[in-house]
């Protein structure tokens, strides 16, 4: 009978000293807070269309079709002499001509390589062969560069109503 209290007691005492630590794990996520310069009307950045989704939504477009929507996109360039229009680069090395709403505002000229999120209305153009061969004329392309011009010309185009420039 004592050799099973003793058993009994040594099974409790090892059994109370177990080592009860419980594991937790902390994750530290950083959030990086993003600054912005705003242009134009106020906008959010949430739900902005990434270029890829919008150059899809373009391939889907025909001239007269409009989209109200939010992109984010990198700026390939801008009006060196007021800052009234840019282009932003899209996938498959396409290009979309942003202009400002009633002329607004202007964005700084030295932006290009920037992100931006605009907001506003997509659209998609067709130039004419004779309104492609005038603008040739006008620039001065030779008779050669001005008669290869031979198809109507689409243009991806966004009136955008306010402008987030990524700072960082």
């Amino acid at each position: 009978m004592k050799n099973i209290i003793i058993a009994v007691c040594l099974v409790f005492v090892a059994v109370s000293c177990k080592n009860n630590e419980q594991t937790t794990t902390v994750v530290e996520t950083e959030v990086k807070e993003i600054a912005y310069a705003s242009f134009g009307d106020e906008i959010q950045a949430e739900n902005a269309l990434s270029s890829s989704e919008i150059s899809e939504k373009y391939q889907t477009m025909k001239a007269g079709d409009t989209l109200q929507t939010k992109v984010l996109a990198k700026v390939n360039s801008v009006c060196q002499a007021k800052g009234c229009w840019m282009r932003l680069g899209l996938d498959n090395d396409q290009e979309v001509m942003v202009k400002f709403k009633d002329y607004g505002f202007f964005m700084p000229k030295n932006i290009a390589d920037k992100d931006v999120i605009i907001n506003g209305k997509a659209y998609v153009t067709e130039v004419s062969v004779d309104e492609q061969r005038h603008y040739a004329e006008d620039a001065g392309k030779t008779e050669e560069e001005i008669a290869a011009i031979t198809e109507p010309k689409r243009t991806l185009s966004f009136e955008a109503d306010g402008v987030l420039l990524i700072e960082e």
